[in-house]
């Protein structure tokens, strides 16, 4: 039994409102270690709700990364998606940390990797994760109040089997490395007697593990409330990525539900003429019918636990998915279709009993009848204004025929910034790094030709004036402006369009060409921003 209808929230009244979008672990305060952590968010949050009227705050996935080096910067290739990557943690925030008696050794910690973050250009999680997880450890072994402990033990029971796996696939990792295929053959499957054993003999390391997690549930809690108390209609917005990373926690855990042979992927489109390759195995189809869709069920309500909203990344792959064999180029796929009835079901049956919207990310190749059994079922749509074309004149879509269920900004993580749009970044990088199938000049004449029918846009609203060049700053905020003419229910600003950032956070189609997921917020010059600033920031 499922809601045929799931719509708006009531907490929102019934009005529309504007979030802020953010890659939170770019944005580093004077307390954090080296990236973004719960306790930026919650302070950011504040912010925008307090004193900009913000409804919602929209995050990259917080999901768990592997506790090894190198740590996969990828908030979308997470090693499971139903924990929360403990990097992310404020170590000072644990009430327990009141009481170490070794503090001083903390602020050692601490002051190190921020040492060290000051001197990079890039985030580096693996520095930032040694450190405090040694400050972690610390704080570990400080004895708990006994009402402390009972709520350990409360969660611990309500996260049952799942935490279980997770912990002792963690403290796996720590031992044998963090591919579970190349372990010794009796720990590649949590059902083993060999598993259970281990679990037994390295009960600390496994326990250490939970208890991350139920720092995480906490933090992830307060922020919430903060950010409601603060004035947010709906408050932290998660985001749920498509799959989980073949060698890790989830892949061992969910290794009969998933299908390993086989990643997820995207065929050849217009933005990435190569097509994608996600290194994703993605959900079988078979598998989840016969256990009740119980994985899925539980993965959709941990994430809804202390948010007001889900965005879920590639939405479509819960009608259909593009599966790659191993070895094969994304071209070689071919699309295996789902029960989207039953997943969009639990997913809507989920956000009524939290109270939450949903916004499903629908672009890319996606068949129309998808996109209207979305909104018919109350599921919010996606749009990114650059990709909104009138299928007539296949110039720009006029901002009274958008959509109206739907979270509407300019850009998004795949693409630069506004400033950086505008400038042409996205063609000239993805010419440098080889992920042209034209000449660039072609490139950057049709990107000139559809920015300019943009302005062209602007100036037939009203927006921006008659100069044939204008101002960057003028031209952002004119979309912006545009963004409200629309009908859409859900508006979002970009953090970084708000401070002129002109670099991209991810480059799709490529790893190691270009530092995605690890660039820090910087001002349009170029210089990190902390977060301090950005709360005196003019152009924010």
């Amino acid at each position: 039994v499922t809601p045929a209808w799931l719509g708006l929230p009531p907490r929102m009244g019934g009005a529309r409102t504007w979030g802020l979008a953010t890659q939170h672990y770019s944005v580093r305060s004077a307390g954090s270690w080296g990236i973004g952590d719960l306790t930026d968010l919650t302070d950011l949050a504040v912010w925008a709700g307090a004193r900009h009227r913000a409804g919602y705050i929209l995050v990259n996935p917080l999901h768990a990364a592997a506790p090894t080096r190198p740590m996969e910067p990828s908030p979308y290739l997470p090693t499971s998606r139903r924990f929360v990557s403990p990097i992310y943690l404020r170590v000072e925030a644990i009430p327990e940390f009141a009481f170490l008696r070794k503090r001083s050794r903390v602020r050692v910690l601490r002051k190190g990797v921020r040492s060290a973050a000051k001197k990079s250009d890039i985030i580096d999680r693996d520095a930032a994760w040694a450190a405090k997880r040694a400050a972690l450890r610390l704080v570990y072994r400080v004895p708990r109040s006994a009402g402390r402990d009972l709520a350990f033990e409360a969660f611990k029971d309500r996260e049952g089997v799942a935490l279980d796996d997770f912990a002792t696939w963690c403290a796996l990792a720590e031992e044998h490395g963090g591919d579970w295929r190349q372990w010794p053959a009796g720990l590649q499957h949590p059902a083993n007697p060999e598993v259970a054993e281990f679990a037994e003999q390295h009960a600390r390391a496994v326990e250490f593990h939970r208890w991350l997690q139920w720092q995480l549930d906490e933090q992830l809690a307060a922020a919430q409330s903060q950010a409601v108390r603060s004035g947010m209609a709906l408050g932290i917005m998660h985001d749920l990525a498509v799959g989980v990373h073949p060698t890790g926690a989830d892949a061992w855990a969910l290794q009969d539900v998933l299908a390993l042979g086989v990643t997820a992927g995207a065929p050849p489109d217009e933005f990435n003429q190569l097509g994608q390759n996600w290194s994703q195995p993605p959900w079988r189809p078979d598998q989840l019918e016969e256990l009740g869709y119980q994985p899925f069920r539980a993965l959709i309500q941990a994430i809804l636990r202390h948010a007001g909203g889900v965005r879920i990344d590639h939405i479509i792959g819960l009608f259909r998915l593009w599966w790659i064999p191993d070895g094969a180029p994304p071209t070689a796929g071919t699309y295996v279709r789902y029960n989207h009835d039953a997943m969009i079901g639990i997913v809507a049956l989920e956000a009524h009993r939290a109270g939450a919207v949903v916004v499903g990310e629908d672009l890319g190749t996606v068949e129309p009848w998808a996109r209207d059994y979305l909104r018919e079922r109350g599921l919010l749509g996606t749009s990114i204004l650059w990709f909104e074309i009138d299928p007539g004149s296949r110039g720009p879509l006029p901002a009274q025929h958008w959509r109206d269920l739907c979270l509407s900004s300019v850009t998004t993580h795949d693409l630069p910034p506004t400033p950086g749009y505008l400038a042409g970044e996205h063609v000239r990088l993805r010419h440098a790094l080889g992920l042209l199938t034209r000449p660039v000049e072609d490139e950057l004449a049709d990107d000139h030709a559809d920015q300019q029918a943009w302005l062209d846009e602007l100036r037939r609203a009203g927006l921006l004036g008659t100069d044939p060049e204008p101002d960057e700053e003028d031209v952002t905020v004119a979309l912006y402006r545009y963004l409200g003419r629309t009908p859409s229910r859900l508006l979002a600003l970009a953090l970084t369009d708000a401070v002129g950032e002109r670099r991209t956070q991810n480059q799709p189609g490529t790893t190691n060409e270009y530092p995605n997921w690890r660039v820090p917020l910087a001002g349009p010059d170029g210089e990190p921003m902390s977060l301090e600033q950005v709360f005196t920031d003019r152009r924010a």
